[in-house]
């Protein structure tokens, strides 16, 4: 059985490397239904499920199997199972935008790594948290924004994404690590970018273009190279920007991705314009129309419709401007754009009344650049002709809100002077457990379900709170110090059971009974780990939070008062002294003194010597 589930997973693993993530994903699912009581092979069969559902674009099933790697491996202690399981979860959660949550578990990675002295690991929880401060600075910015015209909040992210891939690039300039070294060198780049520090981006860029084509990284040449034109066109070199751009042209055909190659056609036909080519920005435009029709783009297509139109009418050749406006209502229409429909057909009115006009007086084209309709709007990646306007009007800057405080639902975990639980000795048990309970749910991490560690707890209108009793109990608790004990050991169990941890929810993990079980102990972090027992226990017991071996299930209270009674036992021999040796004891009572209770009197009893008869 266990070699089956083995070859399974290796099976699964191989497909993936062949990039048939689907055929990986049913071999996976095939060693988890065989089940394995090996921790690590389970583990690592969750790590590669979720690495082939992240390249099959499923994300939410990702973060799922992610989530098991990771409960798992902080569960048993195993520091490098999590932090590898931290980082493929901030990855993830970056790309679906929940960008607080990778930020939690990219400051985990950076912890074990720094307590580990991995300087490797180090860089990588760096590089990780650079990228999200960049998407949260998204995040926070309307759509369409500017580089260098960011909101606040969102500058204030971009600089710590500076921060971060700055300290990156120390570290693995320090191991010689020239491939990250590349890496970090593109990503600050585009962070000097969007921040409008245009001078400083290019030169990242090129940096970034000498390491590529140092390791003759073609791709990472490509994307330097489209980067490096975007940032001239920002700068005003048009003519070094359409240099990189024809570059980036070249080697997208090298490379075959017909998709960049639109865009970079799209971006050459933006600069020539800019640059008052407009036969040469024509050439282009109809480039990126040919690939548009051959994907199916449509819209892209009717972007570049919109652009034509608008270059042939500052041409003055309103016939082919109707012809390409005309274009760009159907495909407006037949995707929904209702804005870039309303812009197509008032157009195709201004057009129309312009060819009206010519049929009763003749009018020279003016092709000069005041007549020319269009202005340059750039985006990071690709610069380009105005848009046809998503909103009517200047787009409005979205307000990032933060979460309105809920309240509680608990008017007693935040007493008034003078309430009655806050005054008296009797409410002072309640008020207690009350306030003891709203820590352990700050603390608390849901484990039971699919991915739900990932979100913390929802507040609850009714805290765990330790059964109340009534007013005549609390007197009576008061008064009687044994119903004190009993409530306390009540409070107490609870909040054993609180942090109990179950690992049975694991799909694929088969518990075993016959074989001897790691006893957990408690590490100084408050983790789990496993240790070699002397005991024959089964794993089952180990695995479901340490149950208790015998015939029945031990009381809790039983427990908790043999607990104290061996507390107290150990502090009376702690008080004993022995007799003198050579001296006859004699026992005697004041008479005005009161009798001590028999198992008082019985503890403090010292034994004679010996040789006393």
């Amino acid at each position: 059985m266990e070699s089956s589930c083995l070859d399974l997973a290796m099976e699964g693993q191989q497909s993936c490397r062949l990039g048939d993530y689907r055929t990986g994903v049913s071999f996976f699912e095939s060693a988890i239904q065989v089940g394995t009581e090996d921790l690590q092979l389970l583990s690592a069969i969750y790590s590669q499920m979720g690495k082939a559902y992240f390249q099959l674009k499923e994300h939410s099933r990702a973060l799922e199997y992610y989530g098991y790697d990771f409960t798992l491996t902080s569960t048993i202690g195993d520091e490098a199972g999590e932090a590898k399981a931290c980082g493929n979860l901030a990855n993830t959660l970056v790309v679906v935008g929940r960008c607080d949550e990778a930020q939690f578990f990219c400051q985990r990675l950076l912890d074990i790594m720094r307590a580990r002295y991995d300087k490797a690991g180090q860089a990588h929880a760096l590089y990780i948290l650079g990228n999200v401060y960049q998407a949260k600075a998204t995040q926070m910015s309307w759509s369409g924004v500017e580089p260098g015209h960011f909101p606040e909040e969102a500058v204030a992210a971009l600089r710590e994404a500076v921060q971060h891939y700055e300290a990156n690039l120390s570290l693995v300039r320090e191991r010689g690590d020239r491939a990250a070294e590349g890496l970090a060198y593109g990503k600050l780049g585009h962070t000097y970018h969007l921040l409008g520090d245009f001078q400083t981006a290019a030169a990242a860029h090129e940096q970034r273009l000498l390491i590529a084509e140092e390791f003759g990284d073609k791709f990472a040449e490509r994307r330097a190279h489209c980067n490096l034109g975007s940032t001239h066109v920002y700068l005003g070199r048009y003519d070094a920007a359409v240099h990189h751009y024809k570059k980036t042209l070249q080697l997208t055909r090298l490379l075959k991705e017909r998709a960049m190659e639109a865009q970079v056609c799209y971006s050459l036909g933006n600069t020539y314009t800019l640059l008052q080519d407009f036969q040469m920005a024509v050439t282009y435009y109809l480039k990126h129309l040919v690939i548009a029709q051959e994907l199916n783009d449509r819209v892209g297509e009717g972007r570049v419709c919109w652009t034509l139109g608008n270059i042939h009418t500052a041409l003055g050749n309103h016939q082919q401007a109707i012809e390409f406006t005309e274009k760009h209502l159907e495909i407006a229409i037949e995707t929904g754009d209702t804005n870039g429909a309303a812009t197509a057909r008032m157009n195709l009115l201004d057009l129309r009344q312009v060819v009206e006009l010519k049929s009763n007086f003749h009018i020279p084209p003016d092709t000069s650049s005041s007549a020319l309709g269009v202005k340059y709007q750039g985006s990071p990646g690709q610069p380009g002709v105005e848009t046809p306007p998503t909103t009517e009007g200047q787009p409005e800057k979205l307000e990032t809100q933060s979460p309105e405080k809920k309240p509680s639902g608990d008017s007693a975990s935040h007493p008034q002077p003078g309430s009655q639980d806050a005054v008296g000795e009797d409410g002072f048990l309640d008020l207690l457990s009350r306030f003891q309970s709203h820590r352990m749910d700050d603390q608390r991490c849901t484990l039971d379900g699919r991915g739900l560690f990932l979100a913390p707890p929802p507040p609850s209108s009714t805290p765990p709170v330790a059964a109340r009793e009534s007013v005549s109990g609390l007197d009576a608790a008061s008064q009687d110090p044994g119903h004190f004990l009993e409530l306390l050991a009540s409070c107490q169990a609870r909040r054993l059971n609180d942090q109990r941890v179950s690992l049975s929810h694991f799909p694929g993990l088969r518990l075993s009974t016959s074989s001897p079980h790691p006893t957990p102990s408690t590490s100084s972090t408050g983790r789990l780990r496993p240790q070699a027992s002397s005991t024959d226990a089964p794993q089952t017991a180990w695995l479901c939070g340490g149950v208790e071996e015998g015939p029945e299930p031990r009381d809790e209270d039983s427990v908790f008062f043999h607990m104290i009674e061996k507390c107290q036992g150990s502090r009376w021999n702690d008080q004993r002294y022995a007799a003198p040796p050579h001296k006859v004891l004699t026992t005697r009572t004041p008479p005005s003194s009161p009798p001590l209770p028999s198992t008082r009197r019985e503890e403090q009893h010292v034994p004679p010597p010996p040789h006393l008869p």
